[in-house]
């Protein structure tokens, strides 16, 4: 695996682990975590100074290489992204921690680290010196929690509907009954101190660790409601608030349930993945079938499947013959017929057939297996627009503290202002009750103040959206290797595919039968295959193929010789037959004459023309090409139409390639290409912009690396996923356009989301501080701005690929 030296901190990398990569002068720069990438971005040349400088000193002293592994952590106890965000700077704050990324929607750590400097448990302790814990039984744990969320609401809710029966009582009947405060206070201190505690407790222990999260606003909001019911009771002029915190928590305690499942649906996605395992298996066991669990199947080992019965594991098809539904890996509701030799794919359905298996790949190297991990290391990573986001969220809860307590001074000492405004507000705004003391208006516009903003909105605004994309993309047989392929392909304007493979299906096939003479199609077919019966030559087996899917039956040659460089000869059904090119037919006496135009006309659709003799005269020409993709040209045109210039690399001379690129409208072709010189060509064109680069994902490895965006095409399991950012299970070219579809989508998704959690904190917490928003609303804004970024997020799922 290739090493490069991050610029920055002088580490040396995993090329492909790099967590950025940066395009500069014409040359790329790979960084071991954002950090790194974010400085180098800013300041290039101050890096690239530096790093010149240390290699002058270094001379020849010995490089160490540090090996890296990765783990993921179920964190507990977090509340809101600023938790998130607090877990994220203890463990980078860790010596042998590399990278560490806190996803507040999946609720897991990513950590990249060093063994020998750090262990599991050393990560594990971070987290619980950060105040919060790492599960280990993840489902059971989110059952249980999503089960004493729902008690502690039901319960919140069964105290407080009383104090809001109260409340209307007083307030729009005028009926006050006795002991109103005592009763109020009493019912809140029940909601605060029961279904309440875990907020409370989340909140202590976060100032404990030095930081601050959402139950701390809550917390703030909540007792400082409360207190002024304890004021209001021992003779204090001011108005009691102490119903309105217990309606704030319940409020609260919904609004996290509701944004909870929310992010359930948001991540089904990987669950649904895991469902699509096949539980058992059927071996043959000494020549007995015995079912086992599916983690006992070993490789080697011979599994039946019946009509109907999942593909336990990946393997090859050694007996029988069925059609496969592969629509869990490639999003295509067609069966794909399956052959012995055939590779299958784990978790596929056999549909028609009994057939047998031998095991290929098991367990975590499976094709499922393997995309499990994809999705969840997507959906693990950070697109570069969320940084600022988090920067905000980091800082948001302190500052929102600080503006709360100015609030409240502002109310006090220049009251005047204040409640001219909320007076002009009085007349539209039935909460506003000028009515009451300064203090009681100043507490009402902090505890708004503390509940309104929310943090939680910014910090879900990028994973849920990018948790769904991904998710989406899985079922689409369309994978991302990290988020940041998500925004960097909108910057992307030229497109380059690979020829053979990618827009080609990669093998030769018969495309024209000419047949001259009296002679039928049915006729040239049956010589031609019959002299190439057994032939492992390309071109022979496009005959051979085309023969046998026309159910031609062949004779056995005789006397068969090959005439170097020009073709073969020999004896069919006693017939005396030649193929090969026009200097085979020279030699035996004989001239194209009328056909010549034919053959030329042929080979300028970038076709290999075989002439055909039978008994010393020309009987038919056939012609052979690497046919295009059904769906090549219609995908070529849609991505012209959405502004992207293609381009197209191959080895085949420069009229050959021009004859693909006139069929299927590619804009730009780059002909006679070596494959070690594809690198360097996307490295000139990213002098002049940012470039997308489609290959089969195995010879094009290099390339795929070097473009801005590498997007690997392929079949089934012959997919190389390291090299790419994007990998298309299926293997046409308009995977590519609804990868490049649902990535804009994904990322359009992101921007509205961002936009909609700056857009509510800028426009509310202003309302909140002229005392123009009633804590109840404020309280319900908040949460519904959570939710509403999460089922923002979830209508991605209707976007039509």
């Amino acid at each position: 695996m290739e090493k490069v030296k991050d610029p920055v901190c002088g580490m040396l990398i995993d090329k492909d682990a790099a967590q950025g990569k940066y395009h500069y002068k014409g040359k790329n720069y790979y960084f071991c975590n954002i950090s790194c990438y974010e400085k180098f971005r800013k300041e290039p040349e101050k890096y690239l100074k530096k790093k010149e400088a240390s290699e002058d000193s270094v001379g020849t002293q010995p490089q160490f290489f540090l090996q890296k592994e990765s783990a993921k952590l179920k964190i507990g106890g977090m509340t809101c992204t600023a938790c998130a965000a607090t877990i994220e700077k203890t463990l980078k704050k860790k010596q042998g921690v590399v990278t560490a990324n806190v996803n507040f929607a999946t609720e897991e750590a990513t950590v990249s680290y060093i063994p020998g400097k750090i262990d599991m448990k050393g990560l594990m302790k971070a987290v619980e010196d950060s105040g919060y814990s790492v599960i280990k039984e993840k489902e059971e744990s989110e059952i249980k929690e999503a089960q004493a969320a729902k008690k502690r609401l039901t319960i919140a809710w069964i105290i407080t509907l009383p104090i809001v029966v109260l409340m209307i009582l007083k307030m729009i009947f005028g009926i006050e009954i006795p002991f109103y405060h005592y009763l109020e206070l009493v019912l809140s201190a029940i909601v605060l101190t029961f279904p309440g505690l875990p907020t409370y407790r989340s909140a202590l222990k976060s100032i404990f660790h030095k930081s601050a999260n959402m139950d701390v606003l809550i917390m703030m909001g909540t007792s400082a409601s409360f207190l002024t019911g304890i004021l209001r009771i021992f003779g204090f002029s001011i108005e009691s608030f102490a119903g309105v915190g217990a309606m704030i928590m319940a409020f609260h305690l919904t609004g996290r349930y509701i944004e909870s499942a929310a992010k359930g649906r948001a991540s089904s996605a990987i669950r649904k993945l895991l469902e699509l395992g096949a539980k058992t298996a059927k071996i043959l066991e000494d020549g007995e079938e015995k079912e086992v669990s599916v983690e006992d199947v070993k490789v080697g080992d011979i599994m039946i499947v019946r009509p109907g019965e999942k593909i336990p594991t990946d393997g090859e098809l050694i007996e029988g013959e069925s059609t496969v539904d592969e629509s869990m890996a490639t999003g295509e509701s067609m069966p794909v017929k399956k052959r012995p030799g055939d590779s299958v794919i784990g978790a596929t359905l056999n549909q028609m057939g009994l057939i047998k298996v031998r095991a290929t790949k098991i367990g975590k190297d499976t094709f499922l297996s393997q995309v499990i991990k994809l999705v969840e290391e997507c959906q693990g990573t950070k697109v570069p627009i969320q940084k600022f986001a988090d920067r905000v969220t980091f800082y948001f809860v302190p500052s929102v503290i600080g503006i709360a307590i100015l609030t409240f001074l502002l109310w006090i000492f220049f009251p005047q202002i204040f409640t001219s405004i909320a007076e002009w507000a009085s007349g539209f705004l039935p909460w506003v009750n000028l009515q009451i003391s300064t203090v009681s208006l100043a507490l009402f516009a902090m505890v708004a103040v503390l509940v309104i903003a929310c943090p939680c909105a910014l910090g879900l605004a990028t994973p849920t959206a990018l948790m769904v994309g991904s998710g989406m993309g899985a079922q689409h047989g369309i994978l991302f290797r990290s988020g940041e392929a998500i925004q960097t392909i909108k910057e992307v304007k030229t497109i380059v595919f690979d020829k053979t493979g990618t827009i080609t299906k990669g093998k030769p096939e018969l495309t024209d039968s000419i047949p001259l003479n009296g002679y039928t199609n049915n006729e040239l077919l049956k010589y031609a295959a019959s002299l190439e019966k057994g032939s492992e030559h390309p071109i022979a087996r496009a005959i051979l193929e085309k023969a046998a899917s026309e159910n031609i039956k062949l004779e056995d040659p005789i006397n068969f010789e090959a005439v170097s460089g020009m073709g073969i000869r020999g004896t069919v059904d006693g017939k005396k037959i030649l193929i090969g090119n026009e200097g085979l037919m020279n030699l035996e006496g004989m001239s194209l004459g009328t056909i010549e135009s034919a053959k030329e006309e042929l080979q300028n659709e970038a076709k290999t023309v075989i002439i055909l003799a039978i008994d010393i005269k020309i009987a038919g020409l056939l012609a052979v090409a690497d046919s295009l993709k059904e769906d090549a040209v219609d995908s070529i045109q849609t991505l012209k139409e959405m502004g992207f210039r293609t381009l197209m690399l191959t080895g085949d001379n420069e009229k050959t390639a021009q004859a693909i690129a006139n069929k299927v409208g590619i804009d730009d072709v780059l002909s006679n290409v070596l494959p070690q010189d594809k690198q360097k060509l996307i490295e000139k064109l990213q002098e002049e912009q940012m470039v997308a680069m489609v290959g089969d994902g195995i010879n094009d490895a290099p390339a795929l690396t070097q473009a801005n965006v590498g997007i690997a095409i392929g079949t089934g399991t012959d997919i190389a996923i390291e090299a790419s950012d994007i990998t298309l299970v299926k293997g046409d070219i308009s995977s590519v356009v609804k990868a490049i579809k649902l990535s804009l989508a994904t990322f359009r998704k992101i921007k509205e989301n961002l936009f909609w959690a700056f857009f509510y904190n800028i426009i509310a917490i202003p309302i909140a501080i002229l005392g123009l928003l009633h804590p109840l609303i404020a309280e319900a804004s908040m949460a519904f701005s959570s939710i509403n970024v999460v089922t923002n997020s979830l209508r991605l799922r209707r976007l039509k690929l």
